[in-house]
């Protein structure tokens, strides 16, 4: 975070906070601090600002939102993938607690050359 941070809105201190607690968590590997992280980051988002508080458009407080929008998007995808990661160890080594597929193959379905895969081959 910037030095001149502190001529910001109050909110966007906050935000970039929260942002790199997220960030110190998910480069630890630390699941239960990114839980802690992911809510504490709810938290802010939810009491944001009105829009005419942040700034006029173009302002460098809105290039700082700006920025931490796509800092947080990041984020949210590192989380994301993380997420996934655990779900297909934890599928790996506990096949018995795997979520059955929506749409899996049924037992006794229709044979290879049935009508799924000749609309397939079209």
């Amino acid at each position: 975070m910037s030095t001149l941070a502190s001529n910001y809105h109050p909110w966007i201190g906050s935000l970039q906070v929260e942002l790199d607690a997220l960030e110190a968590a998910l480069l630890r590997g630390d699941a239960p601090a990114v839980e802690l992280a992911s809510a504490a980051m709810q938290k802010v988002l939810m009491q944001a600002p009105p829009v005419i508080a942040l700034g006029e458009p173009g302002s460098e407080q809105q290039q700082a939102l700006l920025t931490a929008a796509e800092r947080f998007a990041r984020l949210r995808q590192a989380v994301l993938r993380a997420n996934a990661q655990s779900q297909r160890a934890v599928t790996s080594l506990l096949p018995q607690h795997a979520a059955q597929p929506t749409y899996g193959r049924q037992a006794g379905g229709s044979s290879p050359g049935g009508a799924g895969r000749r609309f397939l081959s079209a």
